[in-house]
C-alpha cells in the first residue's frame, strides 16, 4: 500500500521539486498539494494522509501554527529555506527537517525514516511491511532500488560510496557508512569496523578478531570488538 503524501508550500517551484521527487519513488503517492495552509486544513477535515511535506513561512497561517492546530497530525516533514525553526518544530514531534534547496538523496533519507516509523504505527498486519521491511536506495541517477533488510549481508565502505552485498545482488550507492547504518534497525545490524556494517543473523562464525559470512572473513576493528562479541553472545542460545 502506497504512502499518501500531501504538500503544503506557498512556493510553486518548491511544490514542483518535491512532486517530481515523489513521482520517482514507487511507494509514495501524492494525494494533493496546496499553496497555503488554510486550504490544507480544509482538505484534512475530510481526507487522511500519511505524511505532509510542510513549509514554515506561509501567509495567514504559518507552518508552526498549522501543526499546533492539528488534533491528530500525520507524519510531518518540514521543507524550509531556513534552519532557525528546527528546534521548535522538533519539539512538535516533526519527523525530519529539510532545508531548501532540497537534494534528492536528502529527501530519500527522510523517506526511509517515514518507512521505519510507519512500520511500527498504524498499518494493519496485512499492510505492515514489518514482516519484510525494506529500504530504498538510489543506485544510479534515476533508478531507485528497493532492498529488503533481511537480504542484506554486509555493507562495505568505499570512501564516498558503499557496496551493499545482499543475497540477491550487490549495489553501489553514494553514502557514508555512518549515515546508512543509522537508517538500519540496531537490533539487526552492527558496525564491526570503520569499513563494515553486517547483519547479525547472517554471521556464520566468530573466530578471534574476525567473523565469517557466507565463506568470507571480515576483520573486527579494535574499537568495535568488545561490543561486537557482547552483542553476539547476547544473541546466542
Amino acid at each position: 500500500m502506497k504512502i499518501k503524501c500531501l504538500i503544503i508550500d506557498d512556493e510553486p517551484l518548491a511544490i514542483n521539486v518535491i512532486k517530481n521527487y515523489i513521482e520517482q519513488i514507487e511507494d509514495l503517492e501524492l494525494i494533493n498539494s496546496f499553496s497555503n495552509s488554510i486550504e490544507g486544513l480544509n482538505f484534512l477535515k475530510n481526507n487522511s494522509v500519511d505524511v505532509i511535506f510542510l513549509d514554515i513561512n506561509m501567509p495567514v497561517l504559518d507552518g508552526i501554527n498549522f501543526i499546533k492546530s492539528l488534533e491528530n497530525p500525520p507524519l510531518l516533514i518540514i521543507t524550509s529555506a531556513y534552519d532557525e525553526f528546527a528546534i521548535e518544530t522538533y519539539e512538535l514531534d516533526v519527523l525530519d527537517y529539510l532545508v531548501k534547496p532540497i537534494e534528492f538523496p536528502r529527501l530519500m533519507k527522510a523517506v526511509n525514516k517515514i518507512n521505519k516509523r510507519l512500520d511500527t504505527t498504524h498499518k494493519t498486519p496485512q499492510e505492515n511491511s514489518k514482516d519484510h521491511p525494506f529500504i530504498f536506495v538510489k543506485i544510479d541517477k534515476k533508478k531507485m532500488k528497493k532492498i529488503f533488510l533481511d537480504e542484506i549481508l554486509v555493507i562495505e565502505s568505499l570512501k564516498d560510496y558503499l557496496k551493499i552485498n545482499t543475497t540477491s545482488g550487490k549495489y553501489i550507492i553514494h553514502s557514508t557508512l555512518s549515515d546508512f547504518t543509522s537508517l538500519l534497525p540496531e537490533r539487526d545490524f552492527i558496525r564491526i569496523h570503520r569499513s563494515y556494517t553486517v547483519a547479525i543473523d547472517k554471521i556464520d562464525a566468530v573466530e578471534g578478531n574476525s567473523i565469517e559470512i557466507e565463506g568470507l572473513r571480515y576483520v573486527i576493528g579494535r574499537s568495535y570488538i568488545d561490543e561486537v562479541k557482547q552483542r553476539i553472545l547476547n544473541s546466542a542460545i
